[in-house]
C-alpha cells in the first residue's frame, strides 16, 4: 500500500494516475477542509483526512502502509500558508510515524537549493524538513528537483494566462536572469516510481532536472511564440516583484504565484543535465517539444477561479479595463 501526501495537488494528480495504472494499492492524505478535494478523476483510492500537525490522525493513516511518497507542502499559498507547520512540522510528524510504523521506504520531493541555511524561507523550510527524515531513521530517498512543468502545472500555465492579459508589458525578477531547469511531469513521475525499485537509493539524495538551462526571461519569451502574444519584458527588483505579488494575491485569493514563487527565480537552481540519464537512465524530455498543451488551455475562463465572490467586481473592472481580458464571444 502506498500513501501519497500532496495527492490534490499537480505533481500528486498525475503521480496517482500513473500509479493506478501500474496497478498499485493507493491512499491519500488529505487535510480537513470544507472544501470538495481535487483528486484525479477515474482513479479508485483510499482517502485518509488527517492534518499533518496531528500525530495521532498520521499513525491511523498510516495502517497498512508500506511506502510513502510525500509531495505536500504550503508553499504555493503564499502568506496563507504556512511553511513552519506543513513543511518542517509537518513532515517531521510524518517521518517520525513513518519510522514507528515500520514504513519500509519513504520517498520526499524536495527543491534543487534545498538548504536549512538558505535565505530563501521555501528553500530553508525544505532543506530542514530533509533533515527532519534522516534524523527519524525510516528509510528514505530524497529527490530534489527543479522546477516542473506540464499540464495544469504551476508554472508554464498560468505564467502564459498572464502572458495573454498583460497590457503591453510584463515584469521579470531582474529581468528573467535567473537560470531554470525544466523537468516534465511525466520524468518528475517516473523517477518517483523508479526509487522504489532501486535499492541503492536508499538513505540518499538525488538532485534531477530536465535537460537543458534556461534564463527565465528566455522561458518567458518562449511562452510568448506559444501564446502568440508578444511582451515587452520589464526587470523588477525582488522586493518591487514581491510587493505586486503580495497585492495581486490580496485582489485575487486564488492567484496562482505567491510571493514563495520568487526564491525559485531569485537565484540559478539547476544540476548537472546529465543527472537523470546516470542515476535512473532516463534521457530527460525537452522543455520546447512538450509545450502543446498550451495551445489548448482556454485561458480567459481561468480568471474567475483565480477570484472569489468578494473580488469579482475588481475581475470585472481588470476586464473592462484591459478587453484582452475578457473571453470571446
Amino acid at each position: 500500500m502506498f500513501l501519497v501526501t500532496g495527492g490534490t495537488g499537480f505533481i500528486g494528480r498525475a503521480l496517482l494516475r500513473h500509479m493506478f495504472d501500474a496497478g498499485h494499492s493507493l491512499r491519500t492524505l488529505i487535510r480537513p477542509s470544507p472544501r470538495t478535494p481535487r483528486l484525479p478523476t477515474g482513479v479508485p483510492l483510499e482517502v485518509a483526512v488527517a492534518s499533518l500537525s496531528d500525530p495521532r490522525g498520521l499513525r491511523a493513516a498510516l495502517s497498512g502502509v508500506d511506502y510513502i511518497i510525500h509531495l505536500a507542502s504550503a508553499e504555493g499559498h503564499g502568506p496563507r500558508g504556512d511553511l513552519l507547520k506543513t513543511d518542517v512540522e509537518g513532515t517531521r510528524n510524518l517521518a517520525e510515524a513513518a519510522a514507528d510504523a515500520g514504513v519500509k521506504r519513504f520517498v520526499y520531493v524536495s527543491h534543487l537549493g534545498a538548504d536549512r541555511m538558505s535565505a530563501f524561507a521555501a528553500l530553508k523550510a525544505k532543506g530542514i524538513a530533509e533533515e527532519h527524515i534522516r534524523r527519524a531513521g525510516v528509510p528514505h530517498t530524497i529527490l530534489r528537483s527543479s522546477i516542473i512543468f506540464g499540464p495544469e502545472d504551476r508554472f508554464t500555465v498560468p505564467l502564459t494566462r498572464l502572458l495573454r492579459a498583460a497590457p503591453g508589458l510584463f515584469p521579470l525578477p531582474s529581468g528573467g536572469s535567473a537560470l531554470v531547469q525544466p523537468l516534465w511531469i511525466e520524468d518528475l513521475v517516473t523517477c518517483i516510481l523508479w526509487a522504489f525499485e532501486k535499492t541503492e537509493m536508499e538513505n540518499q539524495t538525488y538532485e534531477i532536472g530536465g535537460s537543458e538551462y534556461f534564463p527565465l526571461r528566455q522561458v518567458t519569451e518562449t511562452l510568448m511564440d506559444v501564446s502568440q502574444r508578444r511582451r515587452l519584458i520589464v526587470p523588477f527588483s525582488k522586493p518591487a516583484m514581491n510587493a505586486l505579488i503580495i497585492a495581486l494575491d490580496a485582489m485575487f485569493p486564488n492567484f496562482p504565484f505567491s510571493s514563495y514563487s520568487l526564491d525559485y527565480f531569485s537565484l540559478n537552481r539547476t544540476c548537472p543535465v546529465d543527472n537523470l540519464t546516470r542515476y535512473f537512465g532516463l534521457m530527460p524530455a525537452r522543455f520546447t517539444y512538450r509545450l502543446e498543451y498550451l495551445r489548448r488551455v482556454t485561458w480567459t475562463q481561468r480568471l474567475s477561479r483565480w477570484t472569489n465572490v468578494r473580488t469579482k467586481r475588481v475581475a470585472e473592472r481588470l476586464r473592462e479595463r484591459f478587453p484582452s481580458l475578457r473571453p470571446p464571444e
